[in-house]
């Protein structure tokens, strides 16, 4: 990086990143919930699985919204010194932090299914459609606002902490015109048309 130089990373991005991780080792370990004996049994744990599926999401895509908001009203346009992360790079930074994390939230969903059955594998999997909900209420914002959410790097709280690029150590976001960067609004993947021949 040159002088007076910092990475950012798109905030839809950050918050995507692991919707579909805790999508499908939700949907995994409830599959696996339903093969191993419990106490309550497999309608009950399904039942309640479905009410902490529904419960997880409303909760995980609305958590944190002002904040979400406030930052995004206050942000700052980038500057020429700013170097915008790919997503693919946010996305795998992410993963390597987060690994232990979606391991242990894995077999504590598998080990909750000796009680409730799919019940933890529904809730993990909750959570990732909420976040991945979440992700696309910042892209409606950015569309609306014809601007894309970044937030610098190092001003990521570490693993442990819980908020993301909503946290109390992020100060501000900056923004950028909607083309900037390889993802759409929203965190998702931009598809480049390839040139005709």
């Amino acid at each position: 990086m040159g002088r007076g130089a910092y990475a950012v990373a798109r905030v839809a991005v950050l918050v995507r990143a692991p919707a579909g991780w805790l999508w499908w080792l939700g949907v995994v370990a409830a599959g696996i919930g339903l093969l191993v004996p419990s106490v309550t049994g497999r309608t009950i744990g399904v039942l309640a699985g479905a009410a902490l599926f529904l419960v997880a999401l409303a909760v995980t895509a609305t958590v944190r919204r002002k904040r979400y908001a406030a930052l995004a009203r206050s942000a700052s346009r980038a500057g020429k010194t700013v170097i915008l992360q790919d997503r693919a790079v946010s996305v795998r930074v992410w993963r390597r932090a987060h690994r232990w994390h979606l391991a242990a939230a894995f077999l504590l969903a598998v080990g909750a299914s000796f009680a409730a059955p799919a019940a933890g594998g529904m809730l993990l999997a909750g959570v990732g459609v909420g976040l991945w909900w979440k992700a696309l209420w910042i892209g409606r914002w950015e569309e609306a606002n014809e601007s894309l959410l970044w937030v610098r790097t190092d001003a990521l709280p570490g693993p442990w902490a819980i908020g993301g690029p909503a946290h109390s150590a992020v100060r501000g976001y900056l923004t950028t015109g909607v083309v900037a960067g390889d993802a759409r609004p929203g965190g998702a993947k931009r598809v480049v048309a390839k040139a005709a021949r």
